[in-house]
């Protein structure tokens, strides 16, 4: 759990910062160390919740991880139980 927070951390903040660089200057040094850093974020947040979550666990959660930028953070709110999930529609 530690690992999946630290990675939708930087996965958070690496896209701000590239956001915030494409928007004001676009430095090449930023995006050339900012985009990696956030793909490789990305997908260590996709790996580590198909890893450590059963199937089981709560209906979407593994499906959240794939969201870019807020993936890990929606993952990390559902498991800790934020919001109940919608009763089934009949």
């Amino acid at each position: 759990m530690r690992a999946l927070r630290i990675a939708a951390t930087v996965e958070l903040v690496t896209l701000a910062a590239l956001l915030v660089n494409l928007a004001t200057v676009h430095t090449g040094a930023v995006t050339a160390l900012g985009g990696p850093l956030h793909g490789t974020a990305y997908l260590a947040v996709i790996a580590l919740t198909w890893a450590t979550t059963p199937a089981h666990t709560a209906p979407g959660t593994r499906p959240r991880a794939v969201v870019p930028g807020v993936g890990g953070l929606l993952v990390l709110r559902r498991l800790r139980g934020g919001r109940p999930p919608a009763p089934p529609v009949s």
